[in-house]
């Protein structure tokens, strides 16, 4: 068997590394992307509250998926 079948093998480990923070990347700008939204709904004379409210809470939802990836990877410790 090579490394290459194992999906334990440090390089797999290394490219799902990799693949979780590019998704942590795109997460982030969508973020960021929601906030200047928000902020910039704030700037309008008649903006929708209920459009507001759902833009707040896909924003936590990101922030939360953030956090869940960022957490996986984190090395477990030895008990």
């Amino acid at each position: 068997m090579t490394d290459n079948a194992d999906p334990d093998s440090p390089r797999e480990e290394q490219r799902d590394a990799d693949l979780i923070r590019q998704r942590i990347a795109e997460l982030q700008l969508e973020h960021r992307g929601l906030d200047a939204m928000i902020a910039a709904s704030g700037h309008q004379p008649r903006f929708d509250e209920l459009q507001l409210r759902r833009l707040k809470k896909r924003k936590l939802r990101i922030k939360d998926a953030i956090t869940l990836l960022q957490m996986q990877l984190v090395p477990d410790e030895q008990a």
